[in-house]
């Protein structure tokens, strides 16, 4: 062999040496960079699940949102007419008042109370249309999510709790309780003492 032969193989060998040396060095360092990947990914996964579950509540906050707004838009066009339909209550009344202040066959009433009633009509018939019912509860149970109680008088004729009179008369918008009806109710006979 010649001497650039022995040269080159002892250079080989110690190339050799060093990469066996340098092996154990570079598998820690894979190692310690794989346990960072696993750790980075790991970290990665569990923000990409908060991001979602923080979606899902926008998602679902936004959803309620959209949802009372419509509710709230559905209860104006239903509702809105409320105060206006409040005031023209006391137009009805006045005009039923009219009515019966007029109630005799005088001729000369008779034009009056005809324009009233036609009047009053033309005023119910628009009510009506927006929802506006009457609550005119003669003869029915006391009920006091519609009916107020002005007085209670004892009528052995009727079962207690009726309304004997109405004072005046209730309305209702959209089925929501507008003015209660204004009522007489009957209650019980009094008791007679049989020991006095």
């Amino acid at each position: 062999m010649s001497d650039e032969q022995k040269i080159q193989e002892e250079q080989q060998e110690q190339l050799n040496e060093e990469q066996v040396n340098q092996a154990p060095e570079a598998e820690e360092s894979t190692g310690e960079s794989a346990a960072e990947g696993v750790d980075a990914l790991a970290a990665a996964q569990q923000e990409i699940a908060d991001l979602k579950e923080q979606m899902l509540r926008t998602q679902a906050e936004m959803q309620n949102v959209r949802r009372r707004a419509e509710a709230d838009v559905e209860k104006a066009h239903k509702f809105g007419v409320e105060k206006f339909a409040n005031e023209m209550l006391t137009v009805v009344d006045n005009l039923e008042r009219a009515l019966a202040a007029a109630a005799g066959d005088d001729e000369a009433t008779k034009a009056i109370r005809e324009g009233v009633e036609m009047t009053l009509s033309g005023l119910v018939a628009g009510l009506s249309k927006f929802k506006v019912e009457a609550v005119d509860p003669q003869g029915e149970t006391f009920n006091p999510e519609l009916h107020q109680a002005m007085s209670m008088i004892e009528n052995p004729d009727v079962d207690p709790n009726t309304v004997i009179a109405v004072m005046q008369k209730g309305y209702t918008l959209q089925g929501r309780l507008l003015r209660p009806a204004m009522v007489m109710v009957s209650k019980g006979a009094a008791k007679i003492d049989e020991n006095a």
